[in-house]
């Protein structure tokens, strides 16, 4: 069995970006043996902070961005790093070559009822020019540029599910050594599905190519999409996902109308980009509902994005309703 480094270094992954990688997998342990204690180690209930997306704080939360933080910053291979749970970016203590964005705890509201939680990240390559560690600009590229992208979904197991340009990987963490161990290789996602995942209280918000499309998938055989379709919603992206990758299915956050001001609720930087890389890499697709979510331009770190990824056809089929 192979261990996550022997992988890592069988595809050439540089010893540079291996350390990067590294550093989130042994934050990402921690949070999962304090998940595994769950009240016993105080993890449990919200804060009375808000972070800059507006939402409450669970403990959990604050716990997990402290520990990726504070490994990342001190890595000499870090120039920066990027939260969800931030305000703003953080520079590293050294002039390092890679930029780390991250969701520490994504579905942080599932930890109280001890549901499945996972911790997102992308790494990319800083710019070499002479913008400074603590100049938000060096984040703004798009989810092309990507080396390394992946999440840990703590569940019954702890799995690191994870991508550097050459297929998705999936490890599982022996609790008995500590270790990642690979158990899946080359995932692929089927390219058809009749199984979908949305937020169906917000059907009144959506757009109206949206409703069309769920309002067919919901007329079944009988419909213009001619099958039965059925609907998950676990409300945690990386549950959703991993649900994709292991066995096919499209997943929905869609642009609504409740804020005009935001293109959707899903964070480009933290989870749209990461979870696309996966997607497209297993031979899957993933689109806004008008152009494919990693080539689209970041104008701010905390930018919002419309998404709609996985089976490669059924994404097709959305992307058309968009197109009439």
């Amino acid at each position: 069995m192979k261990r996550l480094d022997q992988v890592l270094a069988a595809d050439g992954v540089p010893a540079e970006l291996e350390l990067v990688i590294n550093d989130v997998i042994v934050a990402c342990k921690d949070i999962a043996f304090k998940l595994r204690q769950g009240e016993l180690a105080g993890i449990l209930g919200a804060t009375e902070d808000e972070n800059v997306q507006g939402e409450t704080q669970k403990m959990l939360d604050v716990i997990s961005n402290d520990l990726l933080k504070d490994i990342l910053i001190d890595n000499p291979y870090v120039k920066a790093i990027g939260s969800e749970e931030e305000d703003y970016t953080v520079a590293s203590t050294t002039p390092g070559k890679y930029l780390v964005t991250f969701d520490p705890l994504d579905g942080s509201s599932n930890i109280d009822v001890n549901l499945s939680v996972g911790t997102i990240f992308s790494i990319l390559e800083a710019p070499e020019d002479d913008r400074a560690a603590d100049d938000q600009s060096i984040f703004l590229q798009n989810g092309r540029k990507q080396v390394a992208a992946g999440y840990v979904l703590y569940g019954p197991s702890a799995l690191l599910v994870m991508s550097t340009g050459n297929g998705v990987n999936i490890f599982t963490l022996d609790t008995t050594v500590g270790e990642f161990i690979l158990t899946k290789s080359g995932v692929q996602i089927p390219e058809d599905t009749a199984e979908f995942a949305i937020n169906m209280s917000n059907q009144r918000f959506w757009e109206p190519e949206m409703k069309q499309y769920i309002d067919d998938c919901l007329q079944g055989e009988e419909g213009p999409l001619g099958k039965r379709y059925n609907m998950r919603w676990v409300a945690s992206m990386v549950a959703e996902v991993h649900r994709i990758l292991m066995r096919g299915g499209i997943f929905m956050y869609p642009y609504d109308n409740r804020d005009p001001s935001k293109a959707g609720k899903l964070r480009l930087m933290y989870e749209g980009n990461p979870m696309s890389m996966l997607v497209e890499q297993a031979g899957g697709a993933s689109s806004t509902g008008r152009m494919d979510i990693m080539d689209v331009a970041p104008q701010g770190i905390h930018d919002r994005v419309p998404v709609v990824l996985g089976s490669k056809n059924e994404v097709a089929k959305v992307v058309a309703y968009h197109a009439k």
